[in-house]
């Protein structure tokens, strides 16, 4: 069992990874475009702010990039979208904080577009996750989550992607029974962390279908402080 770790701004993430894990990478949770007319359909009223279930977003969503997003906020780098997402959650303390980047995301988000899961591993990203870790070999996966306090472990062909979303309020870590591998959610963020005892992750995170941001020795938690 791979308890929860919380990782800080201190040193850098390769510095901070348990029980011998050699590589990580950040994955970047996609937004979410709902169908049209969807979130009109959804509201008791206008004023309503409404957020779509993963059940809903994994039967009617579809991911949209950070990529597509930069184009369409206008903002140059992932960096500055990062900082304009936190910012707009009021997840950074005051003197990080840009009004202006959170304000050019927020005129990008048009009717039935919707922020990345935040605290939680997208929902467009769990089968991937899982596919990997099965196609290493894994037959069990274990989970720790220090908010309920609970642990466990289950099969990953006995799970469904919306059973899994649903372990956990906020933090969680999930490894394989040989602790190969590792992944991770991150609260306050829209980032999930994978984890491997293998130097080579990128081959491992090309099956997985999001944009990524390999760890290397100066890549820290708060990664997009650059762009300050």
């Amino acid at each position: 069992m791979l308890d929860y770790i919380w990782l800080n701004d201190k040193s850098p993430i390769l510095n901070q990874l348990p029980n011998k894990f050699k590589s990580a990478v950040i994955l970047l949770h996609p937004f979410v475009k709902m169908p049209l007319g969807w979130g009109k359909n959804n509201r008791k009223n206008d004023d309503e702010h409404i957020y779509p279930s993963d059940k809903d977003i994994l039967e009617y969503g579809k991911p949209v990039s950070w990529k597509t997003m930069l184009h369409e906020s206008g903002l140059t780098s992932l960096g500055e979208l990062a900082i304009a997402l936190k910012t707009s959650i009021g997840a950074l303390r005051k003197q990080y904080a840009r009004k202006d980047l959170a304000e050019r995301l927020l005129s990008s988000i048009k009717d039935d577009l919707y922020y990345p899961n935040e605290d939680f591993t997208s929902i467009f990203l769990i089968t991937d996750l899982i596919n990997v870790l099965e196609s290493k070999g894994a037959n069990q996966l274990s989970y720790s989550d220090p908010i309920l306090d609970k642990s466990g472990t289950i099969n990953p062909k006995c799970i469904t992607p919306l059973d899994f979303s649903e372990l956990s309020l906020k933090e969680l870590m999930i490894t394989d029974e040989n602790m190969d591998f590792a992944f991770m959610n991150v609260y306050d963020s829209f980032i999930t962390i994978l984890m491997a005892k293998d130097e080579n992750i990128e081959e491992i995170v090309k099956v997985i279908n999001c944009e990524t941001i390999v760890c290397d020795k100066d890549t820290y938690i708060n990664w997009y402080s650059q762009a300050y």
